[in-house]
């Protein structure tokens, strides 16, 4: 497995694994897919974006991370979002992202990492708690589109 930063042509194949996972439901908090346009536009080329990073084995696609700034924060902290082929989860992919996430997001100067997740991913949960995440918000009236209530949980990490 290598994990390189993410590139323009990664873009179909980004867009067909986030999209199979909101396909799926229930680990994610996005319900509309994405073309792959539109991801180039958010998770590789964004205004926003700190750093995207892709894991792969063989030149296919088993995960994503990417971090960005977000008006809601605090400037010196960074939104992150992990998307890992639902096949292959806890192998060490979502770790290998994290490993280069923070290294991007120490060189860029942010201090701390913030996750939110909705309070019924227990697999997110568990992932950002084994990373050193703590709990600092909770939303629990979050509802999403369809009008189901699942809450969100915003976790933080400190860089320092």
């Amino acid at each position: 497995m290598i994990v390189r930063a993410a590139t323009p042509p990664d873009a179909v194949a980004m867009a067909d694994l986030l999209n199979r996972i909101i396909h799926i439901g229930g680990t994610t908090a996005h319900e509309v897919p994405f073309t792959p346009a539109q991801i180039d536009a958010h998770y590789i080329c964004g205004q926003h974006l700190v750093c995207c990073h892709l894991a792969l084995l063989d030149d296919v696609v088993l995960g994503f991370q990417s971090l960005e700034h977000h008006a809601d924060l605090p400037a010196d902290w960074a939104d992150i979002g992990t998307f890992v082929d639902p096949d292959q989860q806890r192998l060490g992919i979502g770790g290998a992202l994290f490993a280069a996430t923070a290294a991007a997001a120490r060189a860029a100067g942010i201090a701390v990492i913030n996750a939110t997740i909705r309070a019924d991913n227990r697999p997110g949960l568990g992932y950002y708690a084994r990373r050193g995440f703590v709990d600092h918000t909770m939303d629990p009236g979050y509802a999403l589109r369809d009008g189901r209530v699942v809450g969100r949980i915003s976790k933080r990490f400190d860089l320092g």
